[in-house]
C-alpha cells in the first residue's frame, strides 16, 4: 500500500511509503483505518495513493513469507497436549486410610 502524509501542518504530501505487512488489500486497509481511528491528526494528512497485493516471488519480509507456504503447521500449545486421556471428574471416592 502506497500512503502519502504531510509532516507538518504547512506541508503537503511531502512524506510517502509503500508498507503493509498484511496479506490482502482488505486487510491492509481496516490495519489503516484502525490506526487512524487511534491518531485523528494522520487521518487528517494522510492519503491513500494506491493499494495492490504484491505476487508471493516479490514479497520480501520473513514474516510475510512464512504465511505464503500451502504446508503451514501450526503447533498446539502445550497446555493443550497434556492429559489428553484423563478424565475431568472422576466418581471414586479418595481412600484416606491406611
Amino acid at each position: 500500500m502506497w500512503k502519502r502524509w504531510a509532516q507538518r501542518k504547512h506541508e503537503e504530501g511531502r512524506g510517502s511509503h509503500s508498507t503493509g505487512q498484511e496479506l490482502t488489500a482488505a486487510g491492509a486497509l481496516t490495519l489503516c483505518f484502525e490506526m487512524w481511528t487511534l491518531a485523528p491528526h494522520w487521518a487528517r494528512s494522510s492519503q491513500i495513493m494506491k493499494v495492490k497485493e504484491t505476487a508471493a516471488r516479490k514479497c520480501h519480509r520473513p514474516t510475510v513469507k512464512q504465511f505464503q507456504d500451502s504446508k503451514i503447521k501450526f503447533l498446539l500449545p502445550p497446555w493443550v497436549l497434556h492429559g489428553q486421556g484423563k478424565p475431568g471428574f472422576t466418581t471414586k471416592r479418595p481412600d484416606t486410610f491406611c
